[in-house]
């Protein structure tokens, strides 16, 4: 159960790299950005899986804050393709 749980977490964070492919093929190295935030997303939440706890909550907090800076470089590439 686990696993499935962890491969539709899995599909839900790397899903929006194809939706932002559009808006980010001007911008490469942000692109190669989001792909990084969602790998070390997928590391934290494989480890939360490995260890069946949160890590005192920080493991969570870590993938908010994550989940912050991909919208940052989602932003920083739609502010530059409309100036």
């Amino acid at each position: 159960m686990r696993m499935i749980i962890g491969i539709v977490i899995g599909a839900a964070v790397t899903f929006p790299i194809a939706l932002m492919a559009g808006p980010m093929r001007r911008h490469p190295q942000l692109l190669e950005a989001q792909k990084d935030l969602n790998r070390a997303w997928e590391h934290i939440q494989a480890s939360q899986e490995a260890h069946e706890w949160d890590e005192g909550h920080h493991a969570e907090k870590a993938k908010e804050l994550i989940g912050q800076a991909k919208e940052e470089v989602r932003m920083a590439a739609e502010y530059d393709n409309h100036h």
